[in-house]
Formats: C-alpha cells, structure tokens, sequence
C-alpha cells in the first residue's frame, strides 16, 4: 500500500468505502448496459415486497408514530442529545430549515399538485372527479407527507444523535445497536449496516435529484423556452452539483446553513403568495376541513390494507411512500442527528415531527387546494389532464391560472433548484460521515468527491436510461428499504432500553459511555 493510499484510508472505514463502491458500480454497469433486464428484476423484487410484505411496513411506520408521541410526553423528553448543561449548535430557525431541506426537499414541490390532483381523479374509495374524492384526496395527502413520513425520519435520527452525543460512538447507524450487540458493531455486523446505508443514501438522492432535474427543465422551458431532453437535464445536474459541491466546501455553519434558510424563506413567500393570488377563502377552510379529516380517519387510514379490493391503489401510493421514506431514512436521519446536538429529546420530536408535518399540510392545501378548486369551481381548465399526462408540469399549469405567471413560475424553477442543492450537499454529508466511520470533520477532497460522484450517477442514469432507468433506481432503493425497515424497529427498542438503563437504574453508568 503506497503512502497516499494509506493517507486516504486513514480518514475513511476501508470495508465500507471498498463494498459500497463495488455495489454501486454493479449497480450502474448492471442498470445501464441491461435497463431492460434491470427494470425487470427491480419491478419483480418491487411487487413482491409490496403483495407479501407490505402489511409489514404500515404497521411499521404505524409503531414509529407511537412510540415517538410516547417518547415525547414520557419522562425521557427531558434528557439531552449531548451533557446536559449542552444548548443547541444551531438556533432553532437554521435548525429547522436545514432539516426540512433535507427531509423533503424537491419531493414536496414536486407532488404538491400533482399528487391531489392524482388523488382526485383515482381516489381509493371515493368516486373520481367528485367533491368526496376532493376531500379523500387531500387526506391521503396530509397522510403521506404528515406524520408518518418525519416518523420514519425521526426514530432514526434520534436514535443515532443520542448515541453519538451522549455517550460518544460514531455518528452512524451502527451506534445504535451497541446496547444489543456490544463490541460487534465494529465488526462485520456493524460494516453492513453502514454499506447498506450508503447505498440507500447514494441511490435514493440520486432518483431525486434526476427528478429535480427533470422537473427544472420543464420550468426553464416554461420560462426561457429551453428543450425539454436528457441532454439539458445533464447540463442541470453538473450546474447544480457545482453549487452543491461548493455548499459542502463552505460548511454547515456558512454553506449550507444560509442556503437552506433562503430556501425555507423563499418557500414560505412563494406560498403565502399562491395563498392571497389563489381562491384564498377555499384554501383556509379546506385546510381546516383536511386537517379534522385526517386527524379524524388516522388510525384507520395508518393500518387500511384493503384487504377485500386487492390494494392495488395502497400498492401504488401508501406502500410505496412508506418504503421510499424507510428507504430515505439513512440519509435524512442522520443529517438532522448531526444537526441536533445540544437539543432536548422532546426538542427534537417536536420540532422535526409536529412542527415540519403542520408546515406540509399549510403547504399542501395551498398548492393541492388550488388546483382542486379549478377543478371543482373552473371552466374545464384541464389542469387534471395535464397532470395525467406529465406530473412533472403539475405546479406550472396552477400557476399559468394564477397572476404574474411568469414571476411565480421563476420562484417555483429558483425553489427547485435551491431544494436540489441542500440535498445534494445534505447527502454527501452523511454518506462521507458514513465512509469516515461516523467522523463529524474531514477532508474537504472526500465531500468534493462524494458531491461530485451523487451527480454524477444521477446524469449517468438519465443521459443512458432516461426515465426508465431512474424508474429502476427508485425500485432498487423501494427494496433497500426492507433491511432498513428492521434497523428501525430495532432501533426504538435499542433506544428505549438505553433510556430505561440511563434514567431508571440509578449509579449505573452505560458501559459505551465509559
């Protein structure tokens, strides 16, 4: 071994960063020498885990909610994710803007019409096209962006930052289970679980910065004429990964930190706007209406399986959501860990579950709202038909309805972009946190390089396989998220006797303290 190699591998975990990059080149020479075969296999593994297994993942994610909302009104809400005379790195405004950049991003500009609009015209029990498949519409909705998705999100990242700052372990996910495996989490045990994070991570950013990619050219044709072509959204992906590299390369306290609240900021303004320009009387009752609606229908809609009619809707949304978020766990949970130190436990579930859930549902009903009632009260604008066609003008086509269309489709085209650039930056992050066995600092040149790589496979699959490849990549990352699935539950219990032994048995000190 020369002497740079050792110099480089002396900042990273050899196992993991070797394994993690043979899975990911398989993955790419397999998806883009065989997209056929590969969308044939992932589309296989994706039915199966959905018809046989994905009982198992509503009644998952069903358990997170509760055992989070336990954990929050319980006497373990006091304890903090560091010593307890530690206060917060961040205030709480960076704070919250830098975790709801990461936890949903892109995504929740992405779906913001488009899936109500959805909903509305093939909802799963109502009558299509009607004022009950509205308002099932937007439920279902709250429901898959609310709660349960930051539920996923905020098992892991609390379990992970109470390990890491209160008793000193690595800032991965290998740390949480050391209460139940002890020593071997440094072993062969804990390397797969940081691989299967990286590939989750890497794979999982990568299906949504193509789909932010995709979606900005469909904005920049709307407002410079640019082609719509994977060689455009090529040129996107490498302009926005420079951004994002540079965002890395500035830090969390400069970089990214003001990137992420202008974004939280322009967000806020460019719905407020939609709000006031947009039937703003309909939007405030029905965002009344949908919250009663869903607080009302919970428990019922968080363990519905319709049995009887087969699932296929549950198939396509539900069960999807909630293993694409499991699957998304690694990377947002851990980012909003490193974020976290210094906070109370009750501090984190508040503010990285109630409070981003409340901001989704104000955020959904505008946007939603606003494209149902052209639907329901217009003259026949066509807004559901565009959508069906092509998600990806969803938010442009309510905006044309709108005044100043062309200013607001320019700060729904700068919001995309700036979503892309926190994620991309959030993600590389917790993947160089996961390759330099959970390190809080490290070489600039790794960050560079796992930036620069994130962009690089998502423009690789678009320019090679199109839609078709990155519709692979996704179901690849869908059946990832099994394994991290049982991570999770295994987390709450290893989180949970951790605080049993640190609060209940008195003069005990933890042993992974010591």
């Amino acid at each position: 071994m020369t002497g740079r190699t050792r110099a480089f591998f002396a900042t990273v975990n050899p196992t993991v960063f070797t394994a993690s990059g043979i899975m990911v080149i398989a993955f790419l020479l397999f998806g883009v020498a065989l997209p056929a075969a590969a969308g044939q296999l992932f589309g296989t593994l994706h039915a199966f885990i959905t018809e046989y297994l994905g009982w198992g993942y509503l009644l998952a994610v069903t358990f997170f909610v509760g055992f989070l909302v336990w954990l929050g009104f319980s006497r373990y809400g006091v304890i903090r994710l560091g010593q307890q005379d530690e206060r917060p790195q961040f205030g709480f405004l960076a704070w919250f803007s830098l975790l709801f950049s990461a936890g949903m991003g892109i995504g929740l500009v992405f779906w913001s019409v488009a899936e109500p609009t959805l909903h509305y015209q093939y909802p799963p029990q109502a009558e299509g096209g009607t004022s009950a498949a509205a308002r099932e519409a937007m439920r279902y909705t709250f429901f898959h962006w609310g709660l349960h998705a930051w539920a996923v999100y905020v098992v892991l990242g609390l379990s992970v930052a109470y390990f890491s700052f209160r008793h000193h372990l690595p800032l991965t996910i290998r740390s949480i289970f050391y209460p139940l495996l002890g020593d071997r989490i440094y072993g062969p045990i804990g390397h797969a679980i940081d691989i299967l994070s990286v590939f989750g991570t890497l794979f999982g950013l990568a299906t949504s910065l193509g789909f932010g990619a995709m979606q900005l050219n469909t904005g920049l044709n709307v407002l410079i004429d640019m082609p719509v072509s994977a060689n455009h959204q090529v040129g996107i992906i490498a302009a926005i990964t420079a951004v994002a590299v540079f965002s890395v390369i500035s830090g969390l306290d400069r970089g990214l930190k003001w990137v992420s609240m202008f974004n939280l900021g322009l967000a806020t303004a460019f719905m407020l706007f939609v709000l006031i320009a947009g039937p703003t009387l309909f939007n405030l009752r029905f965002l009344l209406d949908s919250t009663g609606d869903y607080l009302q229908n919970l428990i019922g809609m968080s363990l519905y399986t319709d049995a009887i009619g087969g699932a296929a809707w549950q198939k396509d949304w539900t069960m999807f959501y909630w293993a694409w978020w499991i699957a998304w766990s690694p990377f947002v949970g851990i980012f909003i860990a490193r974020i976290s130190r210094g906070r109370t436990i009750r501090e984190f579930i508040v503010g990285a579950l109630a409070l981003p859930s409340l901001f989704v549902f104000l955020w959904m009903a505008t946007f939603g709202g606003t494209a149902l009632h052209f639907e329901l009260f217009g003259d026949d604008l066509g807004i559901a038909a565009a959508v069906e066609e092509d998600t990806t003008v969803a938010l442009y086509v309510t905006l044309a309805e709108l005044p100043w269309m062309t200013l607001s489709s320019a700060i729904a085209t700068l919001l995309i972009a700036t979503y892309f650039i926190t994620s991309s930056a959030s993600g590389t992050y917790v993947v160089d946190a996961l390759i330099s066995r959970g390190a809080k600092h490290s070489p600039t040149r790794q960050r560079v390089i796992w930036g620069i790589t994130e962009g690089a496979v998502a423009a690789t699959l678009l320019y090679v396989g199109g839609e078709r490849a990155l519709d692979s990549l996704q179901t690849a990352s869908l059946t990832a998220g099994l394994p991290v699935a049982v991570i999770l539950v295994l987390a709450c219990f290893s989180l949970f006797r951790a605080l049993q032994r640190e609060y209940d048995v008195e003069g005990v000190e933890p042993p992974w303290g010591r």
